[in-house]
């Protein structure tokens, strides 16, 4: 499985709208073949930062998901949205039993 997680710190006066595209971004993400989990949390120490957090099934999923017109839209709003450079990490990870 692949893990994701990514952030930015919306700027002033535009959390709502930074918040509502990220809620339809995950909304949409969540139906795309492939999609385990995606989900976007609001940080309780700093509430202008917005964190991702997403579970694919494998990297082709990912890729995938990369070049959807919609998500390529979301990334480049993001950049109007953001203050600084946004933050996104990508994980090979499988599940461990505890």
């Amino acid at each position: 499985m692949v893990l994701v997680t990514g952030s930015f710190v919306a700027k002033q006066g535009m959390l709502q709208e930074a918040l509502a595209a990220s809620l339809e971004h995950v909304r949409r993400s969540r139906l795309e073949p492939g999609c385990i989990s995606h989900a976007v949390h609001q940080d309780a120490e700093n509430p202008q930062r917005l964190v991702f957090v997403e579970e694919w099934a494998d990297m082709a999923a990912l890729s995938a998901h990369f070049v959807v017109p919609t998500s390529r839209g979301f990334g480049k709003a993001v950049a109007g949205f953001a203050e600084g450079a946004p933050t996104m990490a990508v994980f090979d990870a499988s599940r461990v039993k505890i």
